[in-house]
């Protein structure tokens, strides 16, 4: 579970512990992963944390190796900077990408093909509604995200012959910590939804835990939206 320590991560985190998932969550705040692991084993979960900064690949690389088995792999680790598109710097622009796209590429790469000779396992991908059409100051984050479901649907057909389901969830505006800063904005953006309102993590997180469940077994290549019904308008 990549970004495992806070908002839709955790909540994710927590759903497949509850559902007696040995858990493994990644992040850079050592402290915020050991609380959240210790809440959890608290609980009578399995868990541990590795630290990782998934903008440098070095890391991408150390928690690739440190992780020996895995049956679901959740790429929920993400950056979501809200700029137009000529103020985005540089640094920024590759950073986005290191986390948005290049850890989840190396990181399916690394564990995709374990899942396969051990018989099968299940890729999660967390998007956004916005990989889908084009949202003022979101240009760099919708396409990145919109490269990942791309990514979803090549993935599916590369390893779906050898076992291993790829899909993503594509949430809507969710309230996590992560989206504090948008204040009333995040409200507003909700408001043009059929449902009219922002989800909570725990709904997207209900989500990603069916995905990689064997309730989904059929389920291979699809991004399925959690988004409050805006591809429906």
């Amino acid at each position: 579970m990549t970004g495992g320590r806070s908002g839709i991560g955790e909540a994710a985190a927590r759903a497949y512990a509850e559902a007696g998932a040995n858990v493994v969550i990644t992040g850079r705040d050592e402290q915020r992963g050991e609380q959240i692991v210790a809440s959890l084993t608290k609980d009578g979960a399995r868990a541990r944390f590795i630290r990782a900064d998934l903008a440098r690949f070095e890391d991408v690389r150390r928690l690739a190796t440190k992780v020996e088995h895995v049956d679901v792999l959740v790429n929920n680790a993400g950056v979501f900077p809200f700029a137009p598109t000529h103020e985005v710097e540089s640094e920024e622009f590759d950073a986005t990408y290191a986390v948005n796209v290049k850890a989840p590429f190396y990181l399916t790469g690394a564990f995709a093909p374990r899942m396969a000779a051990d018989g099968g396992g299940a890729i999660v991908n967390v998007t956004t509604m916005v990989a889908s059409f084009g949202f003022p100051g979101l240009a760099l984050y919708g396409s990145t995200k919109a490269a990942l479901e791309l990514l979803t649907k090549t993935w599916a057909a590369e390893y779906g012959p050898q076992g291993v389901r790829v899909n993503a969830v594509a949430p809507g505006p969710t309230r996590t910590p992560g989206t504090e800063p948008m204040g009333e904005g995040l409200d507003q953006i909700a408001t043009t939804l059929p449902l009219g309102r922002p989800a909570s993590a725990q709904e997207i997180a209900n989500a990603a835990l069916f995905l990689g469940s064997n309730e989904a077994s059929y389920i291979n290549g699809a991004i399925l939206a959690v988004d409050g019904g805006r591809t429906a308008v």
